[in-house]
């Protein structure tokens, strides 16, 4: 029996505003513990809540983005349950009427797209922070993050796969980043998914019970979670057990490659939303949505098209750079130096993605400006240093944040074209190797691999490598 996988995802990212979304708190992430804080978005007795304006203007933002509907009247209402971090027992969230409704996104699967359709976006606050302690028999709680402005984006069950959800997932954070909506660090929990993943025949267009994975921020857990559930529910399927499959909230244990349940799922019902008191109505008008829309930015699949289209990139590379912000605007910034794209985009996605992963940072925090990287290129071309030793200057660049010019100054890397100088080298490696020339005049083309690495390990790398192979050619052609 074949089976199909559903997955519904619910996107929470938090808004980047200075202050939470119903008090003049800051919102600085890492801040020292409960300092953060007052009576408003501790939910203390007698406080009252006013929303914060950029919030709205935000959320809109993100919906437009989102090709959703603006609602022009929302409310915002109290969503009621207890748990530690919401010590007032009611999270302020949106039900019925959301800001915004009924959008899309479209994702790309290697070279397809797929059109996943928003539900809705809805405003809400974030709970307090629970700290648990290794071996110890409490909790403790930092409600710095209490009343943090959120945004819940929520898709229809159109997801076939987690693949496709870590896609769309990507997708909805690219667009979130380049909108300047929310910061996006997953490692902050400035973005947290919840997963809702159910199987169903092939061919049954019903919905079979639900299971929702909570509180991912990172992207490779999150497929790691989807396919363990899919896996568990699947093989209850297969053994005539779905009435093990109910309606619970899991988390994914990470250590243990499991999920693991956490509680029942209640229904919307059972949380007896009623329209919160202490704020009136939204009211939002078209100019107001108007002037929103006038401050949206070039999408990242515009950017990825414009790219393809204007710098003749492939779709691998070009969807690349995009998929990072800072990425596609550190590319663009090298280019104003008048260097070909292409070579540009080989070196950023070659050698200086690899610098990133290994120091484990991002574009944004290394210290090697446009500048300096165009200049290190433009070295290349006039000559002066070779791929290999440019390789070098990057890496050392990179750990430095020093010009180029002055690395090779220092360590002296300068490319060397003069031809009395290879020449002197190219006769002693010849005169070494003699069976090496036997070698290639028989037809053995490695032989002349294996004297220019000799010519380069004699130079430390330095040797003009047109010049040299050159040479030795010319050279070997009369011995």
């Amino acid at each position: 029996m074949k089976w199909e996988t559903v997955i519904g995802i619910e996107i929470h990212a938090e808004l980047k505003t200075k202050s939470k979304i119903f008090c003049g708190c800051p919102t600085d992430f890492g801040g020292d513990v409960n300092k953060q804080t007052c009576p408003i978005c501790l939910g203390l007795p007698g406080s009252l809540p006013r929303l914060n304006k950029e919030v709205v203007n935000l959320a809109i933002k993100a919906g437009l983005a989102l090709n959703c509907k603006i609602n022009n009247v929302s409310k915002m209402d109290r969503k009621n349950y207890f748990y530690a971090d919401l010590p007032k027992a009611y999270q302020i969230s949106q039900y019925d009427y959301p800001v915004c409704t009924g959008g899309y996104v479209d994702i790309d699967l290697d070279g397809e797209k797929k059109r996943i359709r928003i539900n809705r976006i809805h405003i809400e606050e974030d709970p307090g922070k629970l700290i648990h302690l290794q071996d110890e028999p409490f909790t403790l709680v930092d409600y710095n993050r209490s009343g943090v402005a959120l945004i819940e984006i929520v898709t229809e069950a159109d997801l076939r796969s987690p693949l496709e959800a870590v896609q769309y997932a990507k997708t909805i954070k690219s667009i979130l980043e380049y909108e300047n909506i929310s910061d996006c660090r997953m490692e902050e929990g400035s973005l947290r998914c919840d997963a809702n993943i159910s199987i169903r025949e092939h061919g049954d267009a019903r919905l079979n019970t639900k299971v929702e994975l909570k509180n991912i921020n990172s992207f490779k857990e999150l497929q790691k979670a989807l396919e363990k559930e899919e896996s568990r529910q699947r093989e209850l399927y297969d053994f005539n057990e779905s009435y093990k499959v109910i309606q619970e909230t899991r988390r994914w244990d990470s250590s243990k490659g499991r999920t693991i349940s956490m509680r029942k799922k209640e229904d919307a019902h059972d949380y007896r939303y009623f329209a919160e008191p202490d704020i009136p109505k939204l009211v939002v008008d078209d100019e107001t949505i108007r002037q929103i829309e006038e401050t949206l930015t070039e999408l990242p699949s515009d950017k990825k098209a414009r790219f393809i289209e204007d710098y003749k990139l492939t779709e691998k590379e070009a969807e690349i750079l995009v998929g990072e912000k800072s990425l596609a605007d550190y590319f663009e910034e090298v280019i104003k130096f008048g260097l070909s794209p292409k070579l540009i985009a080989n070196w950023v996605l070659g050698d200086l993605m690899k610098l990133l992963k290994v120091q484990d940072t991002n574009i944004g925090s290394i210290p090697i400006k446009a500048q300096d990287i165009s200049e290190l290129l433009k070295l290349i071309e006039k000559g002066d240093i070779s791929g290999k030793i440019a390789k070098d200057v990057l890496e050392e660049m990179f750990n430095t944040g020093k010009e180029p010019t002055i690395i090779i100054e220092e360590k002296g890397l300068k490319q060397i074209s003069q031809g009395n100088v290879l020449e002197v080298i190219v006769d002693t490696v010849l005169e070494g190797n003699i069976k090496s020339i036997e070698d290639y005049k028989a037809g053995k083309e490695q032989a002349l691999t294996f004297l220019m690495g000799q010519v380069m390990k004699e130079t430390k790398g330095q040797a003009n490598p047109v010049m040299a192979k050159e040479m030795l050619l010319n050279k070997i052609k009369i011995v």
